[in-house]
């Protein structure tokens, strides 16, 4: 479930308010063992979704670095090659 929590820090263009949702989302369906809460949970599951949301924005409004920011295109082509040479190993091992 956690795969899809990416880094949202320092890069160009920030992180959307979409992004940091899906974080925060994947967060806590980690956390409660709910990817989908029954009726009775809803209000608790998505006050903690609002709740991580929140805490994550104010987290990343308040972090500073003199680091340029990052190329989110470049990162992601890094993660491709990383990832094929992890299912590469996988397969010549089998």
């Amino acid at each position: 479930m956690c795969r899809n929590i990416r880094t949202l820090y320092n890069f160009a263009p920030p992180a959307s308010e979409d992004e940091v949702r899906a974080a925060a989302l994947q967060y806590v369906r980690k956390v409660s063992g709910f990817t989908k809460p029954s009726q009775a949970n809803t209000e608790a599951f998505d006050r903690a979704v609002a709740a991580v949301t929140a805490a994550t924005e104010e987290l990343l409004e308040s972090l500073v670095t003199n680091a340029p920011p990052k190329d989110r295109e470049v990162e992601a082509e890094k993660a491709r090659k990383r990832a094929q040479a992890r299912y590469t190993l996988v397969a010549k091992a089998g």
